[in-house]
């Protein structure tokens, strides 16, 4: 018996689940990390640029080329180990090496991307961090290190992975352009979990500045929506009080929905994608497992505070346009119905001015019938008495007698004929 087919995609769909295997950072590591995004039509852009540009970084390290087609890589780069990733909107670049910097956050852990190449990237950096990691010392020591390297108040700081590490970040750009995080160890976490935990820490901080492309569009869109709002709401005011003609209203209420179709259009993706970075972001958080340190803030805490009313924003103003939508499909429907009504009480007025003119029409009809009848009773009787006029010298009556006997009867034919022919037209 001959094996089963394989479905084609068997083995790429099954390989992919393992195609991006988290990286293994040491106890007392140093990791940049730079995610870069096309400014406008990012998930159509050419792909192959982001090849590329990896290519061009990999070539000045002498380092081998990723596979056709790749969309994650990884290998050693000089001191480094490059991790890179192709994702639907950018592509992240994450690098880490062994040991750490005697200046916390040196911007010169970032010259693994030498700064020429950067200028030459197909687009523009959405974010960009440091990450720190070390062992973990007391907690009063953490605490004196985090208050020289953050902004207490903005500071986010918890025990996560059942207390087996303590990560901690500001969200706040420092002077070299980057955000800082850092990550305390114990003795007790392997390479491997340190790895996802600085993994869960970048895709955090991307994902929430991709969301935040939102938040930025939905701050643009909403002067715009307030006066489309004002313009539909007085427009409504104008159709209730019914003091503007329907053909005056119309264009104005076609151009307010095509304004709102275009809006809706031009966001709908990017609310879209909002909403989808929110939820990894927030997941993200949650399989940190974060318990509260010192009873400072956590993570989970700070983006309460700081990033879901920015993303509540972000549904309010899709709420709102979808709305406004509806409210204009609804203000369409209502000027509809007038122009109906209006149209009905024309028509009803036209058919009233019909019937009179059928009336009249019926009535000149009627008219017009008689004096045919007396016309053709006129040459009838001419015509009759014509044909009598020899029996004047056998019966003795004169001609005036003999037409005037004539005439009743052959007025009486007539007016018989005339409605016969009538009734068979009828």
């Amino acid at each position: 018996m001959p094996p089963i087919e394989d479905h084609p995609l068997r083995y790429r769909l099954a390989n992919e689940l393992h195609a991006r295997p988290f990286p293994e950072i040491g106890a007392r590591s140093s990791v940049v990390f730079v995610a870069i995004k096309q400014p406008t039509e990012a998930v159509s852009r050419d792909r192959t640029g982001d090849v590329a540009h990896l290519t061009a970084l990999l070539d000045r390290y002498g380092a081998p080329h990723p596979q056709p087609g790749a969309t994650h890589y990884a290998n050693r780069i000089g001191q480094h180990v490059l991790k890179w990733e192709q994702h639907t909107e950018f592509v992240s670049y994450t690098a880490y090496r062994d040991g750490v910097a005697d200046r916390p956050f040196d911007p010169a852990d970032f010259e693994v991307f030498p700064e020429d190449w950067l200028e030459t990237a197909p687009g523009q950096r959405i974010t960009s961090a440091i990450i720190r990691v070390e062992p973990r010392p007391e907690d009063d020591e953490i605490s004196r290190k985090l208050t020289d390297w953050f902004v207490p108040e903005s500071t986010a700081i918890a025990n996560v992975l059942d207390d087996s590490a303590i990560m901690s970040g500001d969200f706040r750009i420092d002077p070299a352009g980057h955000l800082r995080f850092a990550v305390f160890v114990g003795t007790q976490i392997v390479e491997a979990r340190i790895g996802r935990l600085v993994q869960r820490i970048c895709e955090i901080e991307t994902y929430k500045s991709m969301s935040m492309l939102g938040f930025s569009r939905a701050r643009e869109m909403s002067g715009q929506i307030a006066e489309l709002d004002n313009k539909l709401a007085a427009m409504m005011l104008e159709m209730t009080q019914g003091t503007t003609p329907p053909d005056v209203i119309l264009p104005d209420l076609l151009s307010i929905s095509s304004q709102l179709e275009t809006l809706a259009a031009s966001s709908s993706f990017r609310f879209g994608a909002t909403g989808a970075y929110e939820a990894l972001v927030n997941q993200r958080i949650r399989v940190l497992r974060e318990t509260r340190f010192q009873g400072r803030q956590t993570f989970g805490e700070f983006m309460m505070r700081r990033y879901a009313p920015a993303m509540r924003t972000v549904k309010s103003t899709e709420t709102r346009l979808q709305a406004l939508a509806d409210r204009a499909i609804r203000a369409g429907d209502l000027l509809r119905t007038r122009v109906d009504v209006e149209r009905s009480a024309q028509n009803q007025a036209l058919l009233e001015s019909m019937d009179r003119r059928a009336d009249l029409q019926l009535r000149l009809q009627h008219t017009v019938e008689g004096l045919s009848v007396v016309a053709i009773s006129y040459y009838a009787v001419s015509l009759a008495a014509y044909l009598l006029y020899p029996l004047t010298e056998a019966t003795g009556l004169s001609k005036g007698t003999l037409t005037a006997m004539v005439t009743l009867p052959v007025i009486a034919l007539v007016w018989w004929l005339v409605r016969r022919i009538r009734r068979k037209m009828e």
